[in-house]
């Protein structure tokens, strides 16, 4: 099976949700279509499921025109963010009933209910009902839903959003290893680039209703190919000074000055703007190639493990990505460092021109 997605643009009044967005997905990928929120990522979820009809546009499988066909007529699946399950049914039914509804025999239906319930490790809950689940056995109980159908297409709506970060790990790691015995069209969408990372595959950058960059994840997010996706498949999103080159020297920011060695030397003269990745400012200096940049402590905030340091640089904010609890003091003057291997360069334009060479660096995933 193959869904094509043709110079769809779908309008709300007077907005637009999706923008002659183009699309080409084939069976037995895992497509994670990444953006921050109202990027159009669930519109186009929609339309690719037939719940919705694009204003221009057409939506084809296996290069039939199911434009207008309803999702009723389309072998389709999809799981939301909420917990969305029977709430009179018991676990067992709410898994069982599309399976029901096909006219599938009893003999048939145990034995997909039964195999796709032990996948998610829900088996022993057949009998509850969902207000007597927690929130991940809810959720869990609706993506079985889903699953048991064996459908074409399986569309997953940032389903672990409302989870906690332990049931969230936990659950991503099961649907991989789910993802890579079926033989569908998985699109999962998210507005995490580490749980982008984590779910590998194919990724899809999402922005006001565009589709930025495509291709394999791990190569969108070591060549993110504008300032824009950078922006996207980075948290924090990444940092960036101006700068200019010339001379055989790159000066950011009118004060800091690097060597343009190893990926930087193919950058000719003109004006950039350079970018880093929270993960690669550091608060002590590594190596001697390391420049110092002074900054202004705006705030240090503490999540879990890590410490987000927001910083001042004359007019640049930027934030500083750290192991460990870091206290730092509002107001007081720092020094960070950054690797100048470190650094994506992008034109004023935006469009990228150099790219830290894979193996260069070490890329931390949260």
């Amino acid at each position: 099976m193959g869904i094509v997605v043709d110079s769809v643009t779908k309008k709300m009044g007077r907005e637009t949700h999706i923008n002659n967005v183009s699309l080409e997905l084939e069976t037995g990928t895992t497509n994670v279509v990444l953006g921050h929120t109202l990027a159009g990522k669930t519109s186009l979820l929609r339309l690719m499921a037939g719940l919705d009809r694009p204003t221009s546009g057409r939506v084809l499988v296996d290069g039939r025109d199911m434009t207008g066909v309803s999702v009723r007529k389309r072998n389709v699946a999809m799981v939301y963010q909420q917990f969305v399950n029977y709430p009179s049914l018991t676990v067992y039914k709410n898994i069982a009933s599309p399976l029901k509804m096909s006219g599938m025999s009893k003999g048939e239906i145990d034995r997909k209910v039964r195999k796709t319930a032990a996948m998610l490790h829900i088996e022993d809950l057949f009998e509850r009902l969902p207000s007597e689940l927690s929130g991940g056995q809810q959720q869990r109980t609706a993506i079985a839903r889903s699953l048991v159908k064996e459908a074409d297409l399986l569309l997953l709506d940032e389903p672990l959003v409302n989870l906690d970060y332990k049931l969230r790990e936990e659950l991503r790691l099961e649907l991989q290893d789910i993802f890579k015995q079926r033989e569908a069209i998985v699109v999962y969408t998210t507005t995490e680039p580490a749980e982008a990372l984590m779910l590998g595959g194919d990724i899809v950058v999402m922005d006001e209703g565009r589709i930025l960059q495509t291709g394999p994840t791990p190569d969108v997010y070591h060549n993110p190919a504008t300032l824009k996706v950078a922006q996207v498949f980075s948290d924090p999103p990444i940092n960036y000074l101006n700068g200019t080159v010339q001379a055989g020297t790159a000066k950011l920011a009118k004060d800091i000055e690097i060597p343009l060695d190893g990926h930087l030397r193919s950058v000719p003269p003109g004006n950039y703007i350079f970018g880093v990745r929270s993960n690669h400012l550091s608060l002590s200096k590594v190596a001697k190639e390391d420049a110092e940049i002074r900054v202004k402590v705006e705030l240090a905030e503490i999540n879990g493990s890590e410490t987000f340091i927001h910083v001042n640089h004359g007019d640049y904010r930027l934030v500083v990505q750290e192991d460990g609890i870091h206290s730092r003091r509002i107001g007081s003057e720092i020094p960070i460092y950054v690797n100048p291997c470190c650094f994506f360069v992008y034109d004023e334009s935006g469009a990228l021109v150099a790219s830290p060479p894979h193996g260069s660096i070490q890329e931390r995933v949260k």
